[in-house]
């Protein structure tokens, strides 16, 4: 079985999970949050380099207020409990995404995790919160053209590398596998320019249910993906753009 080195999860269907079962949809929430331990633990324990996991977009905003509320909470709890896993599984958590729009505690809360496990050398965990891959481009062109006006960079040398290194995404490769729960087959403005190579796998179980044994499947489904990256099979595999040393 290959294993790839950055899995990204769209972590999809909890609100169904629970209406399936006549529960409210917080419900499904609580219960998807206490798969992301398995799965982390698993993905670190095969050799996953980094896992990126679609918390929170940058859309979830609309949503009642009193889901968000509970979903903020929820993150916080998680964060404070994880911390002693995270550290005795050497995980180094991180974010992306617009997070001071979080709520204070619940920003306070990332900020202290992710500076505990900043040392840490196993898997990097990213928690996408607050985050949209159409807002992440916008950002990275305002930027790179300050940059030109101000006369630090010419239009000229704007290339892939330059691009990739003003994403949210630059600390770490483009993924290698995205996978989303609950039967939906769209990437739902998650890593839209990272997963231009991506290798997509979709499944029909929904986040609550999506077990270690499931993870499995979608590794040995990516084990039997030829990736070609626009060449042929005889071609060699070009160089993929490396992560970048974090800041």
């Amino acid at each position: 079985m290959t294993v790839p080195q950055h899995v990204a999860i769209i972590m999809d269907g909890n609100g169904r999970w629970a209406k399936l079962r006549g529960r409210p949809r917080i419900y499904g929430h609580i219960r998807g949050s206490s798969q992301v331990r398995p799965i982390v633990r698993e993905a670190g324990r095969l050799g996953v380099k980094f896992l990126t996991l679609y918390c929170f977009s940058a859309e979830n905003w609309g949503r009642p207020s009193g889901e968000i509320s509970i979903l903020m909470r929820l993150l916080e709890k998680y964060l404070v409990r994880e911390r002693k896993t995270l550290m005795e599984n050497d995980v180094r958590l991180t974010a992306i995404g617009d997070i001071s729009s979080l709520p204070q505690h619940t920003l306070e809360a990332l900020r202290e995790t992710i500076a505990l496990t900043a040392r840490n050398n196993g898997l990097t965990l990213t928690f996408a919160v607050s985050y949209g891959a159409r807002q992440e481009i916008i950002e990275a062109v305002r930027t790179l053209a300050q940059e030109v006006r101000s006369g630090v960079l010419h239009p000229g040398q704007i290339n892939e590398e330059i691009f990739h290194k003003h994403l949210f995404t630059k600390t770490m490769p483009d993924p290698d596998l995205i996978i989303r729960t609950s039967g939906e087959i769209r990437l739902s403005n998650f890593l839209l320019w990272q997963s231009a190579y991506s290798e997509l796998y979709f499944t029909e179980k929904l986040w609550p249910e999506f077990s270690i044994q499931e993870l499995y499947l979608a590794f040995e489904e990516f084990s039997r993906r030829k990736r070609r990256f626009g060449l042929t099979e005889d071609q060699p595999q070009p160089k993929l753009l490396e992560a970048n040393p974090p800041l």
